[in-house]
């Protein structure tokens, strides 16, 4: 008796990641938002009230905290874009195949990284 291999996620199983994925947007929107308003109003807890001889202390954090906020949104973006590109694979149904090996990723896998293009074995192999 022959065992069928299963080429792709049945619908069903696409809607249940695809609102997984969409809650995932959502929640990863808002902390770009927060960043990006970190960002913006970084200015806003310096010491500009305070002696210049404090201040000159300050800078380094201040911008410090600038460049972090600003590295944390970027890499929020890049989040962000992933799960948008995850939503198009599930519109193809082509979501959860690997892009390596052609074989599904595991729905453990893809629950806990919804944006993930490679299964472990495909990952491993790149290490």
């Amino acid at each position: 008796m022959s065992t069928i291999t299963k080429v792709r996620y049945s619908d069903e199983e696409l809607e249940e990641f695809r609102a997984l994925i969409e809650e995932k947007i959502v929640k990863a929107e808002k902390q770009l938002d927060l960043y990006q308003e970190a960002f913006k109003n970084g200015s806003s807890n310096d010491t500009e009230d305070t002696a210049p001889t404090f201040k000159s202390f300050d800078d380094g954090s201040n911008t410090l905290s600038k460049e972090a906020n600003s590295a944390l949104a970027i890499r929020q973006g890049k989040f962000i874009r992933d799960l948008k590109n995850a939503l198009i694979r599930i519109e193809n149904k082509t979501y959860g195949v690997c892009r390596v090996t052609g074989k599904l990723i595991n729905k453990e896998r893809l629950k806990l990284v919804p944006h993930a293009t490679l299964s472990i074995e495909a990952k491993n192999k790149q290490a």
